[in-house]
């Protein structure tokens, strides 16, 4: 107990350091005057109170507008997370506001026990828009990966004829598919898992991109193989963009095999790889795809799976649901974020403005080669990774300082900063952001050499036997 006590003690204190105040703009006009609780009393209260399975970067945010956030204490900074693509149209969009109060005012919710005037028009328009038969609406993307799995177990028992309790799942080393149980049991990430078993059965694996190994896969187990759940870019794993030609190869794969197709399009869709899925680089069309995040314009929990009648209607009533799921007020919301990325057209902004954001970021890897070891990314959807043997500090002690610099970004994994601004971001803004982290590698890192701790021994994945984020 007294080493653990010590070590909040330290967190604490690291806490109490690290947040700053100092002023990068004024709050927008009509804004209220800073909140009678200051930052550090709110990050006291949460760190008290709530639940510690989150480690975020020391800033709280009281007000935000487009690309734009103030804490509390009136600083500005800008926004180069978009809560994981959840806010591609940009904080407090005032379309999607609109939607969102003038729904509030008359229905909220009315469980699918029975029918709103709103969730049918949502369907009807997000079934249009990426041209499925059907819709199932749930809220987080977590549910809406869980309903996948669900559909598409299935989808293998009634069409496929499997025998009882042998559905597989084939998913890629590397994924991320959110934290519930059936998702972790996907995952290579030791830190996930850990603590957590048993994991659900009926999960294989195989190396993201590598289609020699998914064929091998197939063959050997395709007659229980129900689905290929992957995402198209993967995002926790640090935006790492799949072969060219990848998708259309596991296009070809799954229709050989008869294997659902499953896209993941939770973050990477909805305009922030610069289409409006991340599956539309290699013109692909997937069995299933999952929407999430973005839907909800970053106002509300909205998700949903995409699929057509052969597969959906597999699911009959009493055996899946959500009593918030395909509620009034999300489709009010869902609706108006989708009319925002259309009729702003924020995914050719995307790709236009991504490859602006990479060429600062190439420049910066040019000025810092030893310590840059890639940038990759495609549209708003973009990474840093650096070279962990010449780094002195983690990817967290980076977004710290780039935080100190009006710049709000977070890591992945211990070597990886991750760069998603919404999709409303001005080129001078991206800018800012960029000479922010040159700034950061130019002027704060020669200061910020500290003794890295000992490196803890490996521990390889349970599944693939390699320590993907050692």
């Amino acid at each position: 107990m007294n080493s653990m006590g010590a070590t909040r003690r330290n967190l604490h204190c690291l806490l109490s350091r690290v947040c700053r105040k100092r002023s990068y703009g004024a709050q927008p006009q009509g804004g209220t005057s800073p909140s009678s609780s200051s930052s550090q009393q709110l990050i006291n209260l949460e760190y008290e109170y709530s639940a510690h399975n989150y480690h975020p970067v020391p800033i709280v945010f009281s007000q935000a507008k487009g690309s734009s956030i103030w804490d509390p204490e009136g600083n500005k900074y800008l926004d180069f997370l978009s809560a994981y693509s959840a806010v591609n149209q940009g904080h407090c969009h005032p379309k999607i506001m609109k939607a969102l109060q003038e729904q509030a005012e008359k229905l909220t919710l009315s469980s699918r026990a029975f029918y709103n005037d709103k969730f049918p028009v949502f369907a009807e328009r997000l079934t249009s828009m990426f041209g499925y038969d059907m819709v199932l609406p749930m809220n987080t993307g977590a549910e809406g990966v869980e309903t996948a799995l669900k559909l598409a177990r299935k989808w293998g028992y009634v069409k496929k004829k499997f025998s009882i309790d042998e559905a597989i799942i084939v998913s890629c080393c590397g994924c991320f598919h959110g934290r519930t149980l059936a998702a972790i049991s996907m995952s290579c990430d030791n830190e996930a898992i850990r603590g957590f078993g048993p994991l659900l059965p009926g999960h294989l694996k195989v190396d993201f991109g590598d289609i020699t190994a998914l064929e091998k896969i197939f063959k050997e187990s395709g007659d229980q193989i129900a689905g290929f759940l992957f995402e198209p870019i993967q995002g926790e794993a640090g935006v790492i963009i799949p072969p060219d030609g990848y998708l259309k190869a596991v296009r070809d794969l799954c229709s050989k095999y008869n294997i659902l197709m499953i896209a993941d399009e939770i973050q990477s869709g909805l305009a922030r790889s610069g289409r409006m899925l991340a599956s539309d680089w290699e013109e692909v069309r997937p069995d299933m795809v999952i929407l999430g995040k973005a839907l909800g314009g970053g106002v509300i929990p909205v998700s949903a799976v995409l699929a057509d009648k052969e597969v959906m209607l597999c699911i009959q009533p009493g055996e899946h649901g959500s009593t918030f799921g395909g509620n009034p007020l999300a489709s009010a919301v869902a609706i108006a974020s989708l009319d925002v990325i259309r009729d702003e057209k924020l995914a050719e902004r995307s790709a236009h403005l991504g490859e602006e954001l990479r060429q600062h970021l190439f420049k910066i890897q040019q000025q810092f080669p030893n310590y840059v070891k890639e940038v990759r990314g495609r549209g708003l959807f973009n990474a840093v990774e650096f070279d962990k043997t010449a780094l002195p500090v983690s990817a967290y002690d980076i977004c710290l300082k780039m935080k100190e610099r009006g710049i709000l970004a977070k890591p992945t994994h211990d070597t990886i900063v991750r760069l998603t601004p919404p999709l409303s971001i001005s080129s001078n803004e991206l800018q800012e952001g960029s000479k922010a982290l040159h700034d950061v590698l130019e002027l704060d890192l020669p200061k910020m050499r500290k003794p890295k701790p000992a490196d803890a021994p490996a521990t390889p994945c349970h599944r693939c036997g390699r320590n993907l984020y050692g």
